[in-house]
């Protein structure tokens, strides 16, 4: 008796939930229940499960998340995974950079799988989190890389699901570590934050772009505005503008 039940205990409880996927790229398990749009692709917004939505506290008294509108829920770190893992990708990587020693921003990139909604094509997509003593409580703002990172990736899976409602990682829970300024203000809006620096160090957009063009940035003829430069150059380039005599 005591040997089945060691060999019973060697295959897992749903082995197969997230591994065997049929020619749509989809699970096929009990309790994976697909929901769908009117135009046949996936609401991936519906396949959160409740478990993993709490009302917005900063938006709404309301505790009961089954009387409240999309704008006033929040998704938790786990329903994100959880969409991941039923999506299916290959990989996560991470770029995390500091401009500013009390500034972090991170880009996530994931490498998705496949599926019908992609005709079969995998997708790499990325996205960008930040964190400042401005936009985390007293106790996150001593983990700005971890918190950048996490905002990055639940930004990347909720973007590339279109899923409007906003993760319970992206916004700060409680009062900010510092008082939220102008200059803060700008840092989460860093495409208006390079204009004004470029405006104060007398830099013309056209002047810029030559500068990337003879350092040999390969992107530079994709680039027809501000807003087409990545975010991590964005900061890189505010860094040495800021430094610029």
């Amino acid at each position: 008796m005591a040997a089945k039940k060691k060999e019973q205990s060697c295959v897992p409880p749903n082995a197969t939930r997230f591994g065997q996927r049929n020619e749509y790229g989809l699970i096929c398990s009990d309790d994976i229940e697909y929901q769908y749009n009117p135009d046949g692709l996936i609401n991936w917004r519906k396949m959160v499960g409740s478990e993993f939505l709490v009302s917005n506290k900063q938006k709404t008294k309301e505790t009961d998340i089954s009387k409240l509108e999309d704008k006033d829920l929040l998704i938790l770190l786990g329903g994100i995974k959880e969409l991941a893992q039923i999506r299916g990708f290959t990989s996560v990587k991470y770029e995390v950079s500091s401009p500013s020693s009390d500034y972090a921003i991170a880009t996530c990139t994931i490498d998705w799988i496949g599926n019908y909604e992609t005709g079969g094509q995998p997708i790499s997509f990325a996205a960008i989190g930040d964190a400042s003593p401005a936009n985390t409580t007293s106790f996150a703002s001593r983990y700005l890389g971890p918190i950048a990172e996490n905002r990055s990736f639940v930004r990347c899976v909720r973007n590339f699901l279109k899923i409007n409602v906003v993760a319970s990682d992206e916004i700060c829970m409680g009062s900010p570590a510092v008082e939220i300024t102008a200059t803060s203000v700008d840092m989460s809006d860093p495409v208006s934050l390079l204009s004004k620096v470029m405006n104060s160090k007398k830099v013309t957009f056209e002047g810029l772009k030559a500068k990337l063009s003879k350092e040999g940035y390969s992107n530079v003829d994709s680039i027809h505005s501000l807003k087409d430069i990545p975010g991590p150059k964005i900061f890189e380039l505010i860094k040495r503008l800021q430094n610029k005599k």
